[in-house]
């Protein structure tokens, strides 16, 4: 029986305890080819390199198994493996497990998610996999079972076309999660605030900060499901096309 090549890569640099996790689970299911960012890459959205020369690293070659580093963003990782090292599509792309969740308006602004959405824009079937932990040190010891029969569940039935997921799964607070529920993504935004500074030499500069605020009652989305201890599944898509407003645009006078 012929295993799936998976592509393994992430936001949070290959050194990672998230994706050194994911790996791990990932090994059971097929031939493993991993190419993760050489240094943290959290907030880049889906940025590629223009302007600079990308490189890769090798660090292990095996039977069923390989891992490169590369000096770029997610989805330059996903780009030089499809084009470089795969020289065509994998079965199957994964990425993360991302330090910190990537629900709600999160994902737009996710290097993790960003990778993902770039596989399916490739034909590639992707998932995208989060715990709401940004520590370091966060406790991955809780996600093997979700992300196992997650992946189960894909490779034997597909996703729809032009879809791809965005897992996210609750910080481990004494108790595992109560199951998988396939969600929405919550309506919230981010109301940043710029900590002014001046440097030694007199110079200005500013520190994000934020508050998350959320505008969504719902009991179907992807917030609701993490605070109330479920593993959140919603799909996405890369289409942006607001698919509800056409048709109101087209009765606006557009003769010039």
């Amino acid at each position: 029986m012929i295993r799936p090549k998976i592509l393994i890569t992430n936001d949070d640099s290959i050194n990672a305890p998230g994706i050194r996790k994911l790996i791990s689970i990932m090994r059971k299911f097929g031939d493993v080819v991993v190419v993760a960012p050489d240094k943290p890459q959290s907030g880049m959205g889906h940025a590629i390199t223009v302007a600079t020369p990308l490189r890769l690293k090798t660090i292990t070659i095996e039977e069923g198994y390989e891992e490169y580093i590369c000096n770029g963003t997610p989805v330059d990782c996903v780009k030089l493996a499809e084009k470089a090292i795969l020289h065509g599509n994998p079965d199957l792309l994964v990425s993360g497990i991302n330090h910190g969740s990537n629900a709600s308006i999160n994902v737009i602004y996710s290097g993790t998610m960003a990778a993902v959405l770039e596989g399916a824009i490739e034909g590639v079937t992707a998932i995208g996999f989060s715990v709401d932990d940004y520590s370091w040190s966060a406790d991955f010891s809780h996600v093997d079972t979700f992300i196992d029969k997650i992946i189960s569940n894909v490779l034997e039935n597909g996703l729809p076309k032009d879809t791809c997921l965005n897992v996210n799964i609750p910080k481990l607070n004494g108790s595992a999660p109560k199951g998988i529920k396939i969600c929405r993504q919550a309506k919230a935004y981010w109301d940043e605030v710029f900590d002014a500074r001046t440097d030694p030499h007199g110079r200005d500069y500013y520190w994000l900060t934020g508050e998350f605020v959320f505008q969504d009652k719902g009991d179907d989305t992807d917030v609701w499901a993490l605070e109330n201890n479920y593993v959140a599944v919603v799909p996405i898509q890369f289409d942006f096309t607001a698919h509800h407003a056409i048709n109101k645009l087209n009765n606006y006078d557009w003769n010039v």
